[in-house]
């Protein structure tokens, strides 16, 4: 839940700290899982990227790849770009302040996308309309990467996850003015897209999922 709305600008000072507080590791763990999938691609697009730990890792990650982050959040891009400044892959990221609503990026310009902890800021049907615009800017072949808060199945895995997206949507409305207060299906609308999931890492007993989608692959769905 960061990056889609500006008013994520005045917690970005704290964000790094509450992430820590609720759940240690684990939300960066899975930023972090399947970010070596992208060896090799030439052009990445991030969005909601946050404060930038997750793209000082990539533009380490993949040496060869022009990196672009797109957030509506000032504070965040200033946060990315003060890490990021004159370390290794700073010369081949850049950094765009727009809604992704609204960001029309070039068809066919990208060969991986990542949402990590992104699409859980908007409704079902904004999810179905980023996917349908984002897949116009992918080259064939591309890599989706995702990571998210999901609902396990049952049991108490999933009473324990709905009471703590109750709780991280009713702070997230208060602080930053969120409009939404559930979660999308954001998985079963890139299923229905054409993406297939490939690989998959769940954390905090399955409240935390970070998966790989590949577009229109004969691969068998995880």
């Amino acid at each position: 839940m960061i990056g889609s709305k500006s008013g994520f600008d005045k917690l970005a000072p704290w964000y790094r700290a509450l992430e820590w507080i609720a759940f240690g590791r684990d939300l960066e763990r899975a930023r972090f899982a399947f970010l070596d999938r992208l060896s090799g691609c030439r052009d990445i697009l991030l969005l909601g990227e946050g404060d930038g730990r997750c793209v000082e890792r990539l533009a380490s990650l993949v040496p060869e790849a022009r990196i672009t982050c797109v957030d509506s959040s000032g504070g965040m891009i200033e946060r990315a770009s003060r890490r990021l400044a004159g370390g290794v892959g700073s010369d081949r990221v850049t950094f765009q302040c727009a809604d992704a609503l609204s960001f029309a990026p070039e068809t066919g310009r990208f060969d991986a996308v990542a949402t990590l902890f992104f699409l859980d800021c908007f409704s079902g049907p904004e999810v179905a309309l980023l996917v349908t615009q984002f897949d116009h800017a992918l080259r064939p072949g591309a890599i989706w990467l995702f990571a998210d808060f999901v609902l396990p199945n049952r049991g108490f895995a999933r009473l324990r996850a709905r009471a703590w997206i109750g709780v991280l949507y009713s702070l997230f409305r208060f602080t930053t003015g969120l409009r939404v207060s559930s979660l999308p299906p954001s998985e079963d609308i890139l299923a229905r897209s054409g993406w297939v999931r490939t690989a998959i890492q769940d954390f905090e007993w399955g409240l935390i999922r970070s998966a790989v989608f590949v577009k229109g692959t004969s691969s068998r769905r995880v």
